[in-house]
């Protein structure tokens, strides 16, 4: 059966709202999935959308529910615009909608992610699929990262994978060098086993395109095109090593970040070393390979050679892409940007993924991967369609 679902994505960089109209259908060998991409878009935010969504933690509560509804109509009325656009109409069966996390404190089992499921439904007459993390949190784990079980089924033959969003996050999916896990087959969705065990492990690694987006801001662009600032600028030795010692980077996964890592840590601490614009990228971009590299390598790979597959807005910036080549490939990992489409909407896609495996009551949170419980279905499905 082919799925023709649309899923959605806003990252924390909240450069936009990512759709991706995708056709899915299972592997006779139920080995995994096949995809195509059939339509995608990313509508960008307008100025006002950016401060509500950037300003959402200082709200009280009952401007932070009234910002829910609002968003989750605007999302559904710009894929309503987006069916509209490309003939569309009568071909969508369910969305799968991300939304955009705002409170992230798993510690507390707790997780929130703007972009009320039911408004979707209600402005597009589509059954919706939201809440995709609350689930695990609820079950202990670090509802984060979400994408694993995803990458898992359309992507096994890459066994490192890198998502420069926001937030840098990174799965190892099989055993170190690349070679087949042991016995005991991990469990996926509906039961099954994911064929050789694939010792399945994910979490954050450091704040990426917020903290490099911002510190392009201070110069007045909206980002740092290719790196070409960063590429100008000098390391500074000792903010490199002040930033690479923040204790989160010694903590053990699972493990996940929220946003305020980023903005409230890790930027004033950039900035409070007075640097120029060019110097602070500069030392950011050696920062967040470096703890790329930190943590390949304490996933086991040092020297077998094995594929990082790089996606999300950071993949665009060659010079980052060709520092962190430069210090995996002492690790023996090479670097592989794929086609710009599966760069941009990789998330999107995944999500479309997951939505289809909660409408089909499958396992699509991974419990080796968030430390919950147990493995778990998660999102809350919203029923758009009229009886």
């Amino acid at each position: 059966m082919v799925y023709r679902v649309i899923g959605l994505m806003s990252g924390s960089s909240l450069d936009g709202l990512d759709i991706a109209y995708v056709h899915l259908q299972e592997r006779a060998q139920k080995d995994g999935w096949d995809f195509q991409l059939v339509q995608t878009e990313c509508v960008p935010y307008t100025h006002a959308w950016r401060k509500r969504l950037a300003g959402a933690t200082e709200l009280s509560a009952r401007e932070y529910v009234v910002l829910h509804a609002d968003y989750g109509h605007w999302i559904g009325q710009e894929v309503g615009r987006f069916i509209a656009a490309h003939g569309l109409e009568y071909q969508v069966q369910l969305i799968a909608s991300h939304g955009h996390t705002v409170f992230h404190a798993p510690g507390r089992r707790m997780t929130a992610q703007l972009g009320d499921g039911a408004a979707i439904a209600a402005e597009t007459r589509i059954n919706v699929v939201s809440d995709l993390r609350a689930m695990d949190v609820a079950l202990g784990g670090q509802g984060a990262p979400i994408v694993p079980v995803g990458e898992g089924m359309l992507w096994r033959e890459d066994v490192l994978l890198l998502n420069l969003g926001g937030i840098a996050n990174v799965t190892r999916q099989g055993a170190a060098g690349g070679r087949p896990a042991g016995a005991g087959a991990e469990r996926v969705a509906g039961g099954r086993p994911a064929g050789p065990a694939m010792e399945r492990v994910a979490f954050d690694v450091a704040p990426a395109n917020r903290v490099l987006n911002a510190l392009a801001g201070d110069a007045g662009m909206v980002f740092d095109r290719d790196g070409l600032m960063a590429a100008a600028g000098q390391v500074d030795e000792g903010l490199l090593g002040r930033l690479n010692v923040l204790a989160y980077y010694g903590m053990g996964y699972p493990k996940s970040l929220a946003n305020e890592f980023g903005l409230e840590e890790v930027l004033p601490l950039v900035r409070a070393a007075g640097l120029k614009t060019e110097d602070a990228l500069r030392t950011y971009v050696e920062h967040l390979v470096e703890q790329i590299a930190r943590a390949v390598e304490g996933l086991g790979f040092s020297g077998a050679p094995v594929r990082m597959l790089v996606t999300g807005g950071g993949a665009h910036n060659g010079f980052l892409i060709g520092r962190l080549r430069a210090r995996l490939a002492e690790l023996g990992v090479e670097v592989v940007v794929p086609e710009a489409a599966i760069v941009d909407y990789k998330e999107a896609l995944v999500m479309a993924l997951l939505g289809v495996l909660r409408w089909r009551e499958e396992n699509n949170v991974l419990a080796s991967v968030t430390g919950a419980s147990r493995d778990s279905i998660g999102g809350a499905v919203w029923i758009g369609q009229e009886v």
